[in-house]
Formats: structure tokens, C-alpha cells, sequence
């Protein structure tokens, strides 16, 4: 389906915003850094009085650090614009239980696990769902091998993990000759013994 045409008469009412960046240490850590931010573009009334368009309502930052195998070492948060000051930012350290996982084996579901529902901020907590993703992007041609050119490479991790990459298409076919598997197709039908 095409995207869907933009209507002319729009209006702007509301914006989200999330930024993943992404440090090198030089110690062989990496500090990934997500920040989310929501802003109206009008006065929102809130329970303890009116925001100004144009200020967040919220502003929160998700701080992991991760070594070169994917694995959190370090992990916290912190809100600087809440909807409820004293509530919403009274989650302590429970981002810390973020420490022990691997961004690639199970990261998703264990953050539900761990800091889903009401044990944590919504919001944080979604964020990071998207740094995966983002951390591999990081870390593709400087930690992970995205060519497995050598000899003794194994399959290059991105192959099989998104439609434009899938072993059997043109792109894998172009630009990894070696990690090219044609289509299985099924074999003719034998005429039964009737």
C-alpha cells in the first residue's frame, strides 16, 4: 500500500520525538543514549496547571552501556518534564534491572518482563524497545562484520532479518554472492499409484 496522501488542511497538534545516539568509550564500552521528548503545540491543561505550547510535557533519558558482544553493563534513567512531578520520576534505579541482558537474544520481551506495566515509566520503557536496532547500527562495519568477506566469515548478521535481505533476493544475490540460497521450490507432484 502507498503512503498515504498528507491532507493540505492539516494541523500540527502534537509531536514526539526520540533520539538514540550512540558513544564509543575506547574501552571497548559504548554508551547508548535515548531521549524522548513530547511537545503539544498548544497550551495543555495538566493536573497541577497549564503547560505552554511548546513546552515538553515529556523529556526522559535512557542511558545503557554495552560492550562489543551486545550485553548491558550499565543501565539507568532519568525525567526532567513529567506529567506528574514526584510520581512519574519516582521510579528509582528499576532501570538498573536492565543490566545482564543482550540487546539480541531476547531484549524485548525480557524489558517487559522487567520494567514493564506499572513497575517503571511507560514512556522509557518503549523507548527502549528501538535500541536493538539502532545499537547494531552502531556497531555494523566497526564491531559486527557486515560484508563476511574473509574466508573464515560467518553469514553476515542483517542477512534473513528484513525482507530486502532475505538469502533467497537480489540484494543478498548482488552484494553477498556467498551467502546467496536460491528459493526452495517444491518438487513436481509423481502421479500416485491408483
Amino acid at each position: 500500500m502507498a503512503l498515504p496522501t498528507a491532507a493540505r488542511e492539516r494541523e500540527l497538534k502534537h509531536r514526539r520525538s526520540i533520539d538514540v545516539q550512540i558513544y564509543a568509550r575506547g574501552n571497548g564500552l559504548w554508551e547508548v543514549d535515548a531521549h524522548i521528548t513530547d511537545v503539544r503545540t498548544r497550551d495543555a491543561h495538566m493536573v497541577n496547571g497549564v503547560l505552554p505550547a511548546g513546552q515538553p510535557i515529556h523529556d526522559m533519558l535512557l542511558r545503557l552501556v554495552v560492550d562489543e558482544r551486545l550485553n548491558i553493563v550499565e543501565a539507568g534513567a532519568q525525567t526532567m518534564a513529567m506529567p506528574y512531578p514526584g510520581q512519574c520520576d519516582s521510579y528509582a534505579d528499576v532501570y538498573s534491572r536492565l543490566v545482564g541482558l543482550n540487546l539480541m537474544k531476547g531484549f524485548r520481551q525480557a524489558v517487559k518482563e522487567r520494567v514493564g506495566g506499572a513497575q517503571a515509566c511507560t514512556h522509557i520503557t518503549e523507548l527502549a524497545q528501538v535500541l536493538p536496532t539502532a545499537v547494531v547500527q552502531a556497531f555494523a562495519g566497526e564491531v559486527i562484520d557486515t560484508h563476511g568477506a574473509s574466508a573464515d566469515s560467518t553469514q553476515p548478521f542483517q542477512i534473513d532479518r528484513c525482507h530486502a535481505l532475505r538469502a533467497d533476493g537480489p540484494t543478498v544475490q548482488t552484494y553477498y554472492p556467498r551467502w546467496y540460497r536460491a528459493a526452495k521450490t517444491d518438487p513436481a507432484p509423481t502421479p500416485s499409484d491408483n
